[in-house]
């Protein structure tokens, strides 16, 4: 018979797995009399698990919804599935998602055996993203992502290689400060030890992150928060196409629409102006036509050639 600890996490493990399990079936799994059975639920109840009992011959145990969420036992193959699902989420587009799927990630890298490690990286190296158009974005290293969440987590000093947006190589060693998601990307924000200055560098730019073991203390960020740092930067990056449009519904639906990757300014009742830079003009006709209502493009002439092209091409749908 298992130990009393190692034979509480298994009952632990069986529970989650089936809703519910008939009395004697379950004490047959663990080897154990019912009466020990009964014991073993109580001390997992004195833990904080929520177990019901239904009483009888045909009577059994499941796991009820608690007010807290406590620890979960995990096997291995839910556990590869876990941090693979994880990753996957830590990439994704939807909001909010990919924040919190990255602290989750972290949690489950750092407590998981080299063994699976390396079947997480496996299977991530064999499977292939798929994309409606074609593209997947910036390809963010799962491990690189990893490694540098927890240096945030635990301020701890943090040195890698970096390839500017110029193609220049470069040694960097910061103060991790967060991660920010921007559509498909991640950028950190750190504070610069050598060039003494708060910078924003995107994360699939990033190779060889290691720990130092030093900790800090987080510096004030010039910034009201680490999004607000990250969109500043953005804006001043330059990019060929200069966008601004005239947009006849109320500023706060607009933002609400595509606030996140554009400047709305409330020009009077239902309607605003829509600003921003772009790399290519598809983005821009896009999101405008997103907006579901009329606008008026003030610049640049090539957009509204385009803007024109898909009508005409929408027309003859």
């Amino acid at each position: 018979m298992a130990n009393t600890s190692s034979r509480t996490l298994r009952l632990l493990s069986l529970l989650q797995t089936h809703r519910y399990w008939p009395g004697a079936e379950l004490a047959e799994k663990l080897g154990v009399s019912i009466r020990t059975l009964r014991r073993d639920v109580d001390r997992l109840r004195e833990l904080g698990y929520p177990v019901d009992a239904q009483r009888g011959v045909d009577g059994g145990y499941q796991l009820a919804p608690g007010a807290a969420l406590p620890p979960l036992v995990v096997d291995d193959e839910e556990a590869v599935a876990l941090a693979v699902g994880l990753q996957a989420a830590a990439q994704s587009s939807v909001e909010g998602i990919a924040e919190s799927s990255l602290r989750v990630l972290a949690k489950v890298v750092q407590v998981m055996p080299a063994r699976l490690r390396r079947r997480v990286d496996a299977l991530r190296a064999m499977t292939v993203p798929f994309s409606w158009n074609g593209t997947t974005g910036a390809d963010v290293d799962p491990g690189v992502l990893t490694a540098v969440a927890l240096a945030c987590r635990d301020s701890e000093r943090l040195r890698f290689a970096y390839v500017a947006a110029g193609g220049a190589a470069t040694r960097r060693h910061v103060e991790p400060l967060r991660l920010v998601p921007v559509g498909r990307r991640w950028y950190l924000v750190a504070y610069d030890l050598e060039r003494h200055d708060w910078r924003s560098f995107r994360v699939d730019r990033i190779t060889g992150p290691e720990g130092t073991g030093a900790r800090f203390r987080p510096r004030e960020l010039p910034a009201d928060d680490a999004a607000e740092f990250v969109r500043a930067r953005l804006v001043t990056v330059p990019r060929p196409y200069r966008v601004e449009a005239v947009v006849e519904a109320p500023a706060a639906v607009v933002q609400q629409r595509i606030g996140q990757w554009t400047t709305v300014e409330e020009l009077g009742p239902g309607r605003c102006r829509v600003l921003m830079t772009a790399d290519a003009l598809e983005w821009p006709t896009f999101a405008l036509g997103a907006v579901d209502a009329d606008f008026h493009i003030v610049e640049p002439a090539q957009l509204r050639d385009r803007v024109r092209e898909w009508g005409a091409r929408f027309g003859r749908a």
